[in-house]
């Protein structure tokens, strides 16, 4: 499968080598490309528009805020799968917290700006060094189109997630706040970055 991953900072960057490891071909979407001439990546790095034009699936590696501006410099990305790993994540007087509720979702909102796109909710949920090493961690997946679920589902499992669809994109309402406890735990408590979350089955 061709893959074009829109962002090459951590959570792209490892993905895109995750990826690679298990044979798709990668391509890096990123604003300046000739800064990324001697970057560690795992394919090229070319103009957004580029590397979408002919990918199969559409991974958004960046902040959330740029996730539309990248839609319509696409056209919309009509007709492909489109992997959603962004939070809605803004500073409050509290601090770090989702501009999203259980309402609606940053999911939800790409969607409606992509309404031709299949868009899919995952990679959302951990940090980049556990999609480094998943090691049977967990990662939901939702969506809307029940193929591009499957798709995005085995491309978890495949580089080590215990990966499971939970439904329709608005389940992407319990998956953000997910991540939010996940950065929370790991800005808050000795746990730090080096935790996952598991499913135990019994």
């Amino acid at each position: 499968m061709k893959i074009a991953i829109i962002g090459a900072g951590n959570v792209g960057a490892t993905l895109g080598r995750r990826f690679a490891e298990i044979g798709h071909t990668i391509t890096f979407g990123v604003p300046r490309p000739d800064e990324y001439a001697d970057a560690d990546l795992a394919g090229p790095a070319m103009a957004v528009t580029a590397a979408a034009s002919d990918a199969d699936a559409v991974l958004l590696a960046v902040p959330y805020g740029a996730a539309k501006d990248v839609i319509d410099a696409c056209g919309g990305l009509a007709g492909k799968i489109v992997i959603d790993a962004t939070n809605p994540l803004g500073m409050t007087p509290e601090g770090l917290s989702l501009t999203t509720g259980f309402t609606t979702s940053g999911a939800e909102e790409i969607a409606a700006a992509a309404p031709d796109a299949k868009i899919v909710k995952c990679f959302n949920q951990t940090g980049f060094a556990n999609m480094a090493a998943p090691a049977g961690s967990m990662m939901f997946v939702c969506g809307d189109d029940p193929e591009a679920n499957e798709t995005v589902c085995k491309l978890a499992s495949e580089i080590g997630f215990d990966a499971i669809t939970i439904g329709g994109l608005d389940k992407a309402r319990l998956l953000e706040p997910l991540a939010m406890l996940w950065i929370h735990l790991s800005a808050t408590t000795d746990l730090k970055r080096d935790f996952a979350f598991k499913i135990e089955r019994r």
